[in-house]
This record gives structure tokens, sequence and C-alpha cells, in this order.
């Protein structure tokens, strides 16, 4: 059989750390390691994005654009890779497109070069800004299909989804398994099926949630699959990723060998397992997201879903809840038109279904962002809505059935001109920061910058490097 090199993408500066312990990694934590990670040899090395951009400010008073520089700067040899949730961008709601212009052409500009993409929803309408932006600033463009199953979802709207993809410009299709879905023979069909209908490579992420993801990546493997993700072995596993050591040890001296060594790779490890035994010293990695949970192929929550409902129930000292929460999560998903379980939609269904069973009575409590859903404020929903429910939600508030940030005008040069009128942030990518999360970079700016330099430097913004 002819080799094909499996490639690797290693989510220990990202998705391991928000899976397991709730984005709490700080650069110090990782700086040791970013010169041995960069000699490994991976397709790419997963480190921005997803939670790790609210987490730094709001819980790590870093900023989160000086990590990505710090990092790139350390590793000039890998690709740097960032997860970005479509006109989401990095928040909870929809940005306008000048937004997500810019934010792309920054994240380029101080060091990513992989940017996967994603809807909550697939909905298309959602990611053609992102798509676009990407293209035009020379990033590489990692299309993503949400996977989950529900009768809606299935193999041919999978491979169709992906075809329109990767007629949007797409360089690479990732399928984004987030709760571990994906079985393994399932997993050989759909990459089998994409082999044969699209051209660009296929990228394939999951977990190990349910205790099946190493099948599902040696299957996939065999099914021709390019890229894998997976996880140091300190912060693999449960409800991360499968670990790294132990694929590339399956494949060493197959025709799928990862070309990877695993005495580097264990230097490496070493380092991360005194940052995993800090982190479970302080309380900050909770032992449950270790275990394998079946029960997810039945609720279909994902890592980093599972361990904001553990945090959720802990503030509410109702931790017993938790099963009686898991099996809501299933209910409220189909009441909402089987949304893919996914940030922002996992963080809306989870509150929900954390709502319903502590109220006592389901829907007493509707947050806005399940308000926002239900009219249509994310995009489209793939299923049929239960319609008592959204009456109950948004009364005879009208549905918006356009792309939603067709409805938003540019913001960009607003939030500059309000910092400049508050007097805070010193550039481009501070504008940046407090469009996404205005609260959180306010607050953030004024303990970075307590002594700040020249007084009228700090005031005057430099809203032209934002002019694109």
């Amino acid at each position: 059989m002819e080799t094909k090199k499996l490639f690797i993408t290693d989510t220990i500066l990202r998705d391991a750390h928000q899976s397991q312990a709730a984005t709490r990694m700080r650069i110090e934590d990782m700086l040791p390691a970013l010169e041995k990670l960069d000699k490994i040899g991976y397709w790419s090395v997963e480190c921005w994005g997803g939670a790790t951009f609210d987490s730094c400010m709001r819980f790590l008073n870093e900023d989160p654009w000086e990590r990505l520089r710090t990092i790139k700067k350390h590793m000039p040899n890998t690709k740097l890779q960032m997860l970005l949730r479509g006109q989401n961008l990095l928040g909870y709601k929809h940005y306008a497109d000048d937004v997500v212009e810019a934010f792309v052409a920054k994240s380029i500009e101080n060091g990513i070069d992989v940017i996967r993409i994603f809807d909550a929803l697939n909905d298309v309408r959602n990611i053609e800004q992102s798509i676009r932006s990407c293209k035009k600033y020379g990033g590489v463009c990692e299309a993503a299909l949400s996977y989950t199953e529900s009768p809606v979802h299935n193999e041919e709207y999978f491979v169709k989804l992906a075809k329109e993809l990767e007629d949007m410009g797409a360089d690479v299709i990732c399928i984004k398994d987030m709760a571990n879905l994906l079985l393994p023979y399932d997993a050989y069909s759909l990459v089998k099926k994409l082999k044969e209908n699209v051209k660009v490579p296929i990228h394939l992420h999951t977990h190990n949630t349910t205790g099946t993801g190493d099948m599902t990546y040696l299957m996939a493997s065999q099914a021709g699959v390019d890229i894998v993700d997976c996880a140091l072995s300190p912060f693999a596993n449960g409800t991360s990723n499968p670990s790294t050591e132990a694929l590339v040890a399956t494949l060493k001296g197959t025709e799928r060998d990862t070309g990877l060594d695993l005495t580097a790779l264990s230097e490496v490890a070493a380092h991360f397992r005194k940052v995993a035994d800090k982190m479970k010293a302080d309380g900050i990695l909770d032992p449950k997201v270790l275990n394998v949970d079946t029960k997810t192929l039945i609720y279909q929550v994902p890592g980093g879903m599972l361990s904001n409902l553990l945090s959720q129930l802990k503030q509410a000292n109702a931790e017993d809840k938790y099963y009686d929460v898991l099996a809501e999560v299933p209910r409220v998903r189909e009441d909402f038109g089987y949304p893919p379980l996914v940030t922002p939609t996992s963080q809306i269904v989870g509150t929900q279904a954390v709502l319903n069973v502590l109220a006592g009575e389901r829907y007493k409590m509707i947050p806005k962002e399940s308000k926002g859903l239900l009219r249509g404020e994310y995009g489209r929903l793939p299923g049929k809505v239960n319609e008592e429910v959204r009456k109950k939600a948004i009364g005879n508030d009208r549905v918006i059935t356009c792309r939603p940030a067709d409805l938003i005008k540019p913001e960009l040069e607003n939030y500059a001109k309000e910092m400049k009128e508050k007097g805070i942030g010193k550039s481009a990518e501070d504008v940046l920061s407090y469009a996404l999360f205005p609260a959180v970079a306010e607050k953030f700016f004024a303990v970075r910058d307590k002594a700040p330099e020249d007084e009228n430097a700090v005031r005057n913004l430099i809203v032209e490097d934002l002019s694109i």
C-alpha cells in the first residue's frame, strides 16, 4: 500500500486545557515548552481562539494578542492555528462585517497561519465573511462542519455542506466532532465519502469523552483522513482530545506513520505533566473531566460544555443535579430545532437546561441568549422548532430569516470613538478586544495600563491602523 503520512495538529495550547481546565493555562506555563514544540514537526499547533481570548483577559490578566505574538516568536517554524466562530468571532453574538474583517486581518498579522472557521448552526451565511477575509489576508482557511447527530443530520447533509464550503474557498475541510459522537465505523464512512467528493485535505477533530476517540482516529486514518487533532498526554483524553503519543506509537511503521519522534514528544509532555499536576492541586482541573462517559452519546454534550455545566452547578450548590441537567439537554435541543452543541449554542442550550432543572419548571426562566437563538439572531436552525416554546420565549416577535449580520451596521469606528472618549486602550488590537468583550476588556486595560505612558498617546487611538 502507498505510504501516506498522517499529519497531526496538537491542541495542547488551546483545546486541551479549554476542555479539561476551563482554559486557565497561562503563557508562563507554555513558555518553557514552546521551542521544543516548534521542533516536533506538527502540521500545526492550535494555540489561540475558542475561549482563550476571553479567559486571558477575564481570568488571567493577560493580553491575548501579546500571548499570540510571544508564541509566534518562539515557534517560527510551526503553523499556528486558531478557532474562530464565524460571524461570532470569539464572542457570543454576531458582529458587523467590518469587525470580522479587521479581527481576521489582525489575527493573521499577529501570527496566526491557519484559521478554523465554523458556525454553530452550520449556516454558511454566517461564515462567508470570515472565509473571504481569511483568503484576503493570506491565511489558510480551514472551514469546519459542526458534526452532530439528529433527525436532520446525516452523511449526505455533511457531504453537501463540505462541497459548499470548498466552493466558498476553503483550503481544508474540518470535521469538527466536539462531543465525540462520530463513532469509528461512521468516521471511516464519512471520511471516505468526503475524500471522494472534495479535493481539499480533510482534517478530523474529536475528543475522548465517550472513550471512542482513538478508535475513531484509527478508522479515519484507514479511510485516508489527512490531518487529526491530538493533545499531548498530560492534557489528553476524557473531555479533551485523544493522546498524541498514543496515536504516534500506534501508527509507527505503518503506511500512515506520522513521522513524529516519541522521545521528543515525551520530553515536551514531561513539562506539561508538571503544569497539569499544579492545576489539579489548585482545583482548576476537575478529575471528573478525565472520566469516560458513554452517556454523552445520548446527551451530545461536548467537553468544554461539561466543565461549564459542572461549574454552573457548583456555584448553585447543586452538583447533585448533574445528571438531571444532562438528561434535560437533549430535550431543550429538540425544542430549539436540533442545533449542534458547540459554542455558543452549547452554552445557550446548557444554561437553559440548568435553569429548567433548578427552577423545577421548564422555561420558567428564559435568558436573552435563548430568546435570540429562537428569534433567528444566530442564523437558521437546522430542524423544526417547538413553536410553543418559541412563543413563550419571544411572544409575537418576527423571526429573522435573512443573514443576521445584514442587520448589523458597521461598528468598528464607534468602538474606537467610545474608547477614545473613555481614554482607554493603546492599539488597534485593543479596539478589537473591546469590540468583542467591552466590560472585560475595559477592566483588563485598567489593570494592564495602571501606569500609562504619555496620557495623550493613550487617548489617541490609532484608528487609521484599522482601516481595511
